[in-house]
């Protein structure tokens, strides 16, 4: 492939070993413009020492999230759920949690108390539930949260939630084993994610919030079915509106650079929406540039964040302008 001066030059800047100060450590980038890759980069993974190439499945983290989206989206085409009616989640019926609607954990305002630390292993519930005693039933953990605030009224971003709705999925799908089909026939194989895979606990659920493995490229193809809206190959995967509802702002206020639309961040100053996830994995769809820009590393730090979105809003804008 061609790739212009100006792209080849940002790729550079981000991939130069001299420069992993600044960026952290990139791992992958694709560049997709109107369904095509016209540009992708690849790094050495620091723990193995090996090539990273279009074949290397990497982490997700976060990113997962959205795919969870579109899978209740998938869930919603089917009739088999219903964003605005009470979430059916067990331990609530009969308490105060039992207003929390599934509309309400996807736009993380469900007023559940969850830690998001990733460092402090003392008071976080993410670490606890992902590596510490509720690792064996990730939503069973964070379902067992109390209601810290009424719902609707207050953001916090929570890994938790999102496995209370993967939960929520499975049971809809009548269990582990059909929900597994579900990702693969539903999902994965449309888009030709061939190499993806996902994480499940011990009772069967997918861990919605932090596990899916693929290439840069099938990310950039999950990015893509979203800047099609939902529709993949003349076939309408997701329920017309879903994208829309997943870019729409949320009312409580959110801290920080980026909004919050349903599982997905929002790009405010370039009209997009982005899967976010640890330590600097990043799919952003641009719907107005027909551009999916994915970015995959090891990049712990805030500057590296900082810097690294940055770059990714340049990267757009060597396509564009």
């Amino acid at each position: 492939m061609t790739v212009s001066p100006r792209l080849a030059a940002l790729l550079d800047e981000h991939f130069l070993p001299a420069n992993q100060e600044r960026f952290g450590v990139p791992l992958a980038a694709v560049v997709q413009h109107k369904g095509e890759v016209i540009a992708e980069r690849y790094g050495i993974d620091p723990g193995s020492g090996g090539q990273v190439g279009a074949d290397t499945t990497l982490i997700s983290w976060s990113m997962a999230k959205s795919l969870t989206h579109a899978l209740v989206g998938m869930l919603v085409l089917d009739g088999k759920l219903q964003p605005d009616q009470p979430a059916p989640v067990r331990e609530w019926v009969g308490d105060n949690r039992s207003a929390i609607t599934l509309n309400h954990l996807l736009t993380m305002t469900s007023g559940l108390r969850f830690s998001e630390d990733y460092v402090d292993a003392e008071t976080s519930d993410c670490i606890e539930m992902l590596f510490g005693k509720g690792s064996s039933d990730t939503a069973a953990y964070a379902a067992a949260l109390p209601l810290d605030h009424e719902p609707g009224t207050v953001f916090n971003y929570s890994s938790g939630t999102t496995n209370i709705i993967s939960r929520i999925c499975k049971d809809a799908l009548g269990g582990a084993e059909n929900m597994a089909a579900f990702i693969q026939e539903r999902l994965f194989d449309p888009l030709g994610m061939t190499n993806a895979t996902v994480k499940t606990d011990e009772v069967g659920t997918f861990i919605g919030s932090s596990f899916v493995y693929a290439t840069a490229r099938e990310f950039a193809a999950f990015g893509q079915l979203y800047l099609q809206d939902g529709v993949w190959e003349g076939r309408r995967l997701l329920p017309e509106g879903w994208v829309d509802a997943a870019r729409l702002p949320i009312e409580p206020e959110v801290e920080g650079d980026f909004g919050y639309g349903a599982q997905w961040w929002l790009w405010g100053d370039l009209n997009a929406f982005g899967a976010h996830g640890f330590e600097g994995q990043y799919t952003v769809v641009v719907p107005k540039h027909e551009l999916v820009l994915v970015r995959l590393g090891k990049s712990p730090a805030e500057e590296h964040k900082t810097a690294t979105t940055d770059w990714l809003r340049k990267l757009g804008d060597s396509i564009t302008s």
